[in-house]
């Protein structure tokens, strides 16, 4: 089965983590850092209802705002990579909500932003690096051939 991924949504994701976090740090809003862990975290564990991606497909897209740019590959290394972003950020929020004025919850909200930011302007993910140095490792889950695995 021939894998396909919209790099379009890809990046208007990665727009939206970085836009949002670096909105939650300028105003002091770890709110707004726990909304973008969240939406990655349920993003990452069913992707049909990721929130940046039904914003995408559901409103811009179809707007004409954003055209579809559909390559083959492999979504799992992106989904990891999400997984790895909801993490970071929802340790950050719990070090900022429990202790306000921590510094840790910005430097882990802030290596998501940068993170983020680097694949949106120069189309390095560095979660999809990982995935792929684990995975050649052989320390990830066998996935089937057939199938495929969809993150």
């Amino acid at each position: 089965m021939v894998k396909k991924v919209d790099t379009t949504a890809l990046k208007f994701n990665q727009a939206s983590i970085v836009t949002l976090t670096l909105l939650g740090f300028v105003l002091n809003q770890p709110w707004l850092v726990l909304l973008v862990g969240l939406v990655l975290a349920v993003g990452t564990i069913w992707p049909g209802v990721a929130l940046f991606k039904l914003v995408y497909s559901r409103l811009l897209k179809p707007a004409g705002l954003l055209k579809a740019n559909v390559i083959t590959d492999d979504p799992a290394p992106h989904q990891f990579a999400q997984g790895v972003g909801a993490l970071f950020l929802l340790a950050a929020s719990a070090f900022l909500f429990a202790l306000p004025g921590a510094v840790i919850g910005w430097v882990l909200a802030w290596i998501v932003i940068v993170l983020a930011a680097v694949n949106l302007i120069f189309d390095f993910c560095a979660g999809c690096f990982v995935y792929y140095q684990l995975d050649r490792l052989g320390l990830l889950p066998a996935r089937s051939k057939q199938g495929g695995h969809n993150g």
